[in-house]
């Protein structure tokens, strides 16, 4: 959900054995503040670079991770922090958002993929380093990937600091299905927990989707989240479905 101050822009006790039934679609807000960050080696220089700011060593800053890397999670925190205006296509034409980068920062998400040209966010970048502000921009793929014909704007960019979110170990892949249950108002056992991690997808992009798909199948059956529940719903992405039983 989207912070509300950047200007831009059920429980674990379902009974089992009850009619198939079709999911009620509640919606359920992710707990995006600071104290929810999931502190481990492959975010903490992300948390690093967004809990130094204003003191960053240049004004325009990349975040570089994966779908579901955490990258709009951190976004959110720095955006509430710094009282950033976020840029989008969709909420400002180009003139309004050089001109919001006099004043204030700005964040700009999945910059290469938001639709905007090389000239605006070249004039973007250099209203927020004539002005002495900062920038915040998300990324999937280094900026040296990006389709970009200007050299002036591939010189900016290479001044930027980047910093990558490194793919989850366990532990980080532990803590964010315990997460992503608790969004849901769900309390995951550890063994659950465990049996996923050891056999789904090394993403959070995966995690966030098999969470939500145990949880849609949990809701039209009536059933608890279960460890079988998780292996019918890594068979459907393409994992293995069968489990042993584990200590």
């Amino acid at each position: 959900m989207p912070n509300p101050r950047c200007q831009s822009p059920q429980s674990e006790g379902r009974l089992a054995d009850k009619p198939r039934q079709l999911p009620l679609r509640f919606t359920h807000r992710p707990a995006t503040t600071r104290d929810d960050l999931i502190v481990s080696d492959p975010v903490s220089a992300a948390i690093g670079i967004v809990d130094r700011w204003p003191e960053w060593p240049s004004p325009i800053v990349i975040l570089v991770g994966p779908t579901g890397a955490g990258k709009s999670h951190l976004a959110d925190v720095w955006c509430d922090r710094a009282g950033a205006v976020a840029i989008s296509p969709a909420t400002y034409d180009e003139s309004r958002a050089i001109a919001a980068a006099e004043h204030a920062p700005v964040l700009v998400e999945d910059a290469e993929r938001a639709g905007f040209s090389d000239n605006f966010l070249f004039h973007l970048i250099n209203s927020v380093r004539q002005n002495n502000q900062t920038m915040l921009m998300t990324t999937r793929m280094w900026p040296s990937a990006w389709s970009i014909e200007l050299p002036d704007l591939k010189s900016r960019l290479k001044s930027a600091t980047v910093v990558e979110i490194g793919e989850p170990d366990d532990a980080m892949l532990a803590q964010v299905i315990v997460k992503l249950f608790a969004d849901r108002q769900i309390a995951v056992d550890e063994r659950t927990v465990a049996f996923l991690v050891c056999r789904m997808e090394r993403s959070l992009d995966a995690a966030q989707r098999i969470v939500g798909r145990m949880d849609e199948l949990a809701l039209s059956r009536g059933s608890r989240i279960s460890r079988a529940l998780a292996g019918e719903a890594l068979a459907e992405f393409g994992r293995d479905g069968g489990f042993d039983e584990v200590s």
